[in-house]
């Protein structure tokens, strides 16, 4: 049977600094009763609640109970998916197993006819086929374009191609209504390829993008404005794509075209496809249509297959099995053309090329010690981007520094078959100049095979040393998804290894890092890590994999360093906006670096020397000029004013998740959370300078380090400071010896704890407020945003507590057990319905958390044990037959 699940309002943060987990109970009480076979209730916290209950979460000491957040029990909303692979993985924040990405089984993807149970999967990628409109009076372009898009948390990439239009200027997505959810104005270039982010996607539009309700628009600025549109749908077979065609009309205004998603078999040479088609079908009234399926070269036909299709379902999927060599050769080449015609009374035709999927991704590599064939600890990187062209060729660029011996080679590999067994593709040796450690060139040999693995993700880059003859270093060659920053991926990236950190650090990890200043003076990086190993990054959060940082090389005491953030994994990505004037100049004469930190090097694992030429000597560029990185992809207005998670405060509508600065006081945040705005104060940061000033736009002083004496030495800005703290809540690193409220999304700022980073070990230890002991009744909290109650003035009854404050009081807290309330440090025997009292267990409030243990007993060393009825724990036999004789009438129980 399915398990129900519960939904909580807003859900923690999974790294929190505290355990944020209440203890579970031995037993439950008769109104929380175990779960069990058959009965529908949902498990949260150690308790069990039966469907459509209501509770505010207990988050634990030191958080407390969460009141302004309200979780409800509800029936699960769909089964568990079918898993279709042979090695399922749990993601995290998942709740089911699902194939990883690129491994579901082939077979069961394509289908020699028409199916599209391979929907149901819930890793999908979505797909839209953009054709003229029809059913205008104004004549249909002969435009088609195909788009495909990659939904991440809340923020969808697309990638677009075109042919036989325009370059467009505005793609718009609509909603199941037919209004305008997202507009993306187009950047004016002469590629035909549009790449773009619609970020923060509502709740709502997620749910009709995953019905399939939502459709794209794609319009034209020239003088014949032109029109394309389409549904986008989910299509589990773009996880296995490698190889695609966009099929067009030569009939003008026909509003017909199709795409073709296809893929090699991963053993032998067969060519799975499935069509989608559109406007084909003329007449909607024809239950069935006969199809013409043709592989053409040159005008030769050198497949063809026959099928029916449906008007109301036109896709088609098949196999072309056991393609030859010459075959393979121009499908490399992207010579093969693939055709469909139907064949009744009014015959239509589209075709196009088959080439390499095309996509706004990067093919990169990270080559590290730690992920070569023998793994080692080296302090070197290399360093590799790739660009794939419609005839086959693969363009490269690699850079190598930080090696411990000789080069000898550079090669891009297979997985190897056997253990250190290398199967090498292709040689890019004679390309490389050891002066530079650099390698350009392009390979135009690739095979249909090669292409198809490396767009699955399954070649591998090598660097052979002397010393390390089978590769001192080694990186998979992947695709990094396209994020919207405008770092220039196309070109080599800052090598980030321990061979640059001062002095140098041996270690097996390396990255890479694409940094640009745009026009406002703001900061885009792009970093991706490999090698970084979580059993030797001993950090205060487990997950988090290192901290990236951006500064000057020079040591001097003046060094202008910021935290760029804390990630997980092996990305991060961002802006930075506010960059002083000094780290600026630094970027400018390459004076600058990016460093990566972790646990066991906390003064830097990999860093690299930064150079990005800049205009900015007058700093961040703000006032009316300012477009913010993110306005880029804001919400329409309206939509922002429709969605109802949106917060409306001092006459503005916010966003879900946005924070703000309120006019009302400048040393206020406020932040929305679905439709609830909580504003919290500021908590300056102690100063260790020995002058300060205070800004006219900023709440909290900061130190003036211009009227600091010459000869002394400046210490560097707190919250520019490595050492210290990094507390996953708020993102920010903390000073040894400050203390703050804990920010946990998506709660805000929990005031009734208090956070203290100590001194250089890097922990956070926080700890709840202590309020003080109330005896009024009815003690009240004079500001939502106060952690601690107050008496009021008057009192209105006599003392003593009332049940619903027992749960809230700020003083000892009490407990509640079943349907009964004890007061801090009480003890009981919880008492079990069918059962009655649990006399072999004690309970005991410990301010305001139930705490059960069972007696302990202790272990018997006799052979014949018995268990004397209404006594705890069993005893021996032997030792106890005197007291029977003095006791006859006692009642005995032998139980085995």
């Amino acid at each position: 049977s399915e398990a129900p699940i519960f939904k909580l309002c807003a859900w923690l943060h999974a790294g929190a600094a505290s355990r944020l987990k209440s203890p579970a109970l031995p037993i439950q009480s008769e109104r929380e009763p175990l779960p069990s076979k058959g009965l529908s209730g949902c498990s949260f916290g150690g308790r069990f609640y039966s469907l459509e209950d209501t509770w505010h979460p207990d988050l634990g000491e030191p958080f407390g109970v969460m009141h302004c957040v309200q979780c409800h029990c509800e029936p699960p909303q769909k089964g568990l998916p079918d898993v279709d692979c042979d090695d399922p993985i749990l993601l995290p924040g998942h709740c089911c197993k699902t194939c990883p990405k690129g491994k579901e089984k082939v077979d069961d993807l394509h289908k020699s006819y028409n199916d599209r149970s391979y929907l149901s999967s819930e890793e999908v990628d979505f797909v839209a086929v953009l054709t003229g409109v029809t059913d205008s009076w104004l004549p249909s372009s002969n435009g088609v374009a195909r788009a495909r898009f990659s939904l991440t948390r809340t923020s969808m990439a697309f990638s677009i191609t075109y042919l036989r239009m325009d370059r467009p200027s505005k793609i718009t997505f609509l909603d199941s209504d037919g209004t305008t959810a997202f507009e993306f104005r187009i950047p004016t270039g002469q590629s035909d390829m549009i790449c773009g982010v619609w970020k923060n996607l509502a709740k709502p539009l997620i749910r009709q993008l995953q019905s399939e309700q939502l459709r794209i628009s794609m319009t034209t600025s020239t003088s014949r404005q032109e029109e394309v549109e389409g549904k986008i749908i989910k299509h589990r077979a773009l996880f296995a794509e490698t190889f695609s065609s966009t099929l067009t009309s030569e009939e003008e205004n026909s509003g017909m075209g199709g795409i073709a998603m296809l893929t090699l078999s991963d053993t032998e040479n067969n060519l799975h496809f499935i069509l989608i088609l559109q406007g084909l079908i003329k007449h909607k009234d024809k239950v069935v249509v006969p199809i013409r399926v043709q592989l053409v070269y040159r005008q030769h036909v050198l497949r063809e297959i026959r099928a029916n299709v449906t008007s109301h379902d036109p896709d088609f999927a098949e196999v072309l099995t056991d393609l030859n060599s010459r075959e393979l050769f121009w499908l490399s080449r992207g010579q093969l053309e693939i055709a469909v015609a139907t064949e009744d009374q009014d015959p239509q035709h589209i075709s196009g090329f088959i080439t390499g999927r095309k996509s706004c991704d990067t093919i990169q590599s990270v080559m590290s010690s730690g992920d070569a064939l023998t793994p080692g600890k080296t302090g070197g990187v290399g360093s590799g981007v790739f660009y794939l062209h419609d005839n086959g060729t693969l363009d490269y660029q690699v850079q190598v520094a930080g090696l411990t011996s000789d080069f000898l080679g550079l090669t891009i590999e297979l997985k190897p078959r056997r253990r250190n067994k290398r199967s090498v593709l292709y040689d890019l040796t004679p390309e490389y100049n050891k002066a530079t450690g650099q390698a350009q060139g392009s390979w135009s040999r690739l095979e249909a095979r090669h292409i198809h693995m490396l767009l699955q993700n399954e070649l591998f880059i090598n660097v052979a040393t002397a010393h390390n003859q089978e590769g001192e270093l080694r990186g998979q060659i992947k695709a990094l998804l396209y994020n919207g920053l405008e770092a220039p991926r196309y070109e080599l990236p800052v090598p980030l290894a321990g061979h640059f950190v001062s002095p140098p650090v041996r270690t097996g990890a390396s990255g890479h890092a694409w940094v640009s200043v745009n026009k406002q003076c703001h900061l885009q990086y792009e970093i991706v890590v490999a090698g970084l190993s979580k059993a030797d990054d001993l950090t205060v959060n487990a997950h988090l994999h290192g901290l990236a940082e951006i500064g000057e090389i020079d040591d001097s005491s003046t060094t202008h360093k910021r935290l760029l953030t804390g990630f997980y994994g092996s990305q991060a990505q961002g802006v930075l906006k506010d960059i002083s004037v000094e780290l600026l100049q630094h970027l400018d004469q390459g004076t600058a670096f990016i460093q990566v930190s972790t646990k066991t090097n906390p003064r830097g694992e990999i860093r690299g020397r930064v150079h990005v030429p800049n205009n900015c000597e007058f700093g961040t560029r703000g006032g009316m000029e300012e477009a913010e990185f993110d306005d880029l992809f804001v919400k329409d207005p309206e939509e922002l004013k429709n969605d109802p998670h949106t917060c409306f405060f001092e006459n503005q509508h916010h966003a879900h998740g946005s924070r703000w600065t309120p006019n009302y006081d400048k040393c206020f945040s406020c932040s929305c959370q679905k439709r609830t705005v909580i504003c919290d104060p500021v908590i300056c940061p102690v100063l260790t300078c020995s002058r300060t000033i205070q800004p006219e736009d900023k709440c909290c002083p900061i130190c003036d380090e211009r009227k600091e004496p010459k000869d002394m030495k400046a210490p560097e800005r707190v919250d520019e400071l490595l050492e210290g703290c990094y507390f996953e809540g708020d993102q920010k690193m903390h000073a040894p010896g400050t203390t703050w409220h804990p920010f946990v999304p998506p709660f805000g700022y929990i005031k009734c704890a208090v956070c203290t980073c100590k001194g250089s070990s890097g922990e956070v230890h926080c700890e709840k407020v202590t309020c003080p002991v109330l005896t009024c009744s009815h003690p009240i909290r004079r500001n939502p945003s106060d952690c601690c109650k107050e008496c009021p003035e008057e009192e209105k009854t006599p003392a003593g507590l009332e049940h619903t404050d027992m749960m809230q009081a700020d003083g000892p807290r009490h407990c509640k057990f079943g349907k009964n309330y004890y007061q801090n440090s009480d003890n009981w025997h919880p008492w079990v319905p069918l059962v009655g009292e649990m006399k072999c267990i004690n309970c005991w409030c410990d301010h305001g958390v139930t705490k059960c243990q069972r007696k302990q007993c202790p272990v018997l060393t006799c052979t014949n044990i018995t268990r004397i009825e209404g006594a705890c724990c069993p005893e021996c036999l032997d030792s106890k037959e005197e007291d029977d004789l003095k006791a006859p009438d006692k009642r005995r129980t032998l139980r085995h």
